[in-house]
């Protein structure tokens, strides 16, 4: 007898995972090389100082920006899987869209009150306290991104967030610099926001165009955020998480520390975003697993997409972190006192993938149970970092080693909360949901006797052979040790994994 197949259900799941996984990955590689021009003008041409002075405005503006989602970037899927008839999948988008716009304002409205939010330790003038109103163009993008997710469009996503904001803000950098070294960079990024907006629009209309007989009733759309408000609370955490330690930095340490980790943060951010590339496509599929109780299917594909993303972010790691003094020299000499702290960061994103893809699922299955291991992870990285900058402070320690203490803090935490968040989805489903693989080990050892001698190259050489040569061996173990067919259908197009 023939081995049963899988049901085309979960046989579609599985190539669109492999699909999105391809155009995340593509997707990274362009926004890698369009951040490195942003980071290069920021750091050589406006220094540190303004650097981190623009750095925590755009802290407390992305913050609100994802309050102002309401938790609809991943809980739009849930409410397009609930409704059978496509006909009101167009409704139920705008419905989103104006909910966001709502909150949007609101908290634009408040920052613009008290631009001191914003702007704590700097004089502020007429750029500043407008900059919150581009809070209406970030959430829109993201509901837009998710919407057009849900139908399998990721390359919606990949146009607006690695080809168009970064290249978009890049250029912005370069061109405002002739203008004002002061609010450049906070001009570069609205720039940016914008135009990533516009680039998530338009393939939003064409996918689900206007609303059809909308009935715009203020009391479902209430209901709408008050339903997604535990999702809210998770994304909110989750962001905060990569954000609290720039904010703790800034009570404690002077804007030129703030601007060298603001620097190191972003390098890193370069991996998290090969996580974070893959909710479009992630979400929707566990969401409409879990709407059919297909528990298995659900960890499987956590375990699948976990494996890809572990796999990837160990990689990018090891080649960003073994020559981090070289890559934070990029941003000009004043930053290379940023390496340790790189190097941290890079780390903790590769411990959190488990409790990232983990997440993934939970948000579905018990969203308010992973709501409180969020608030216990970040509560523990907060009292962490502020314990630690603490001591840095009344000790006789160099103040760069505030930026190592917070780094250090949230490693501690993603890697308290991979474990915890791991093991409560794998009893709800009943089946391993993890992706480490012996061969992760292999290929990571050979990446870091090879990167070792790297090192010992000039700076210039170290990056242009050392990364490769890393990313090669790395990617050669991977590949012969730990691939298996399923896990090569991320990298072959046009056939079922």
């Amino acid at each position: 007898m023939a081995p049963a197949s899988a049901p085309p259900a979960a046989s579609e799941e599985v190539e669109a995972l492999a699909k999105g996984g391809r155009t995340s990955v593509f997707g990274f590689i362009l926004r890698l090389v369009a951040r490195l021009p942003f980071l290069y003008f920021a750091g050589r041409w406006y220094g540190p100082e303004a650097l981190g002075r623009f750095a925590y405005a755009v802290l407390v503006v992305e913050f609100a920006a994802q309050l102002a989602t309401l938790g609809l970037k991943r809980g739009l899927a849930q409410q397009l899987s609930a409704t059978t008839n496509t006909d009101d999948h167009a409704n139920i988008v705008w419905d989103a869209m104006l909910v966001t716009l709502l909150a949007s304002v609101v908290l634009a409205a408040l920052l613009i009150a008290v631009p001191q939010v914003m702007f704590p330790n700097s004089g502020i003038n007429q750029f500043d306290r407008l900059l919150p109103l581009i809070i209406i163009a970030i959430a829109g993008t993201d509901i837009a991104l998710a919407a057009l997710a849900y139908r399998y469009n990721i390359g919606a996503t990949v146009w607006a967030r690695a080809i168009v904001e970064p290249w978009a803000i890049s250029i912005a950098a370069f061109a405002f610099a002739f203008y004002s070294l002061r609010d450049g960079l906070i001009l570069s990024y609205v720039v940016a926001m914008l135009a990533a907006w516009v680039t998530a629009l338009v393939p939003l209309f064409r996918s689900y165009g206007l609303p059809r007989a909308w009935d715009l009733h203020p009391l479902r759309l209430v209901t709408l955020a008050r339903d997604n408000l535990p999702l809210a609370g998770a994304d909110a955490i989750e962001w905060g998480s990569r954000r609290l330690d720039l904010a703790v930095l800034g009570l404690f340490a002077s804007p030129t520390v703030v601007g060298i980790y603001y620097v190191a943060q972003q390098v890193a951010s370069l991996p998290q975003k090969l996580k974070s590339s893959f909710d479009p496509i992630l979400g929707p599929v566990i969401s409409r697993g879990v709407a059919e109780n297909r528990l298995k299917d659900v960890a499987a594909q956590v375990a699948q997409v976990g494996f890809w993303v572990l796999a990837a972010q160990t990689g990018v790691a090891l080649a960003l972190g073994i020559p981090a003094e070289a890559v934070m020299g990029l941003a000009g000499p004043g930053f290379v006192a940023g390496a340790g702290a790189l190097a941290l960061l890079l780390a903790a994103e590769v411990v959190a993938s488990t409790a990232v893809t983990s997440e993934a699922a939970l948000v579905y299955l018990a969203p308010r149970r992973n709501l409180i291991y969020s608030l216990a992870m970040i509560t523990l990285q907060g009292a962490l970092s502020v314990a630690l900058c603490y001591a840095i402070a009344v000790g006789d320690i160099p103040e760069i080693w505030h930026a190592v203490a917070v780094a250090g803090a949230l490693v501690i935490a993603l890697a308290t909360a991979s474990v915890i968040k791991a093991h409560s989805l794998a009893r709800l489903c009943d089946a391993p949901v993890h992706g480490w693989r012996a061969a992760l080990f292999f290929a990571a050892g050979g990446a870091m006797l090879l990167g070792y001698g790297a090192t010992q190259l000039p700076e210039w050489a170290e990056l242009i052979l050392g990364v490769p040569i890393i990313l090669g061996i790395y990617g050669w173990i991977i590949w012969t040790r730990g691939f298996g067919p399923a896990d090569r259908a991320l990298l072959k197009s046009g056939k079922k994994g």
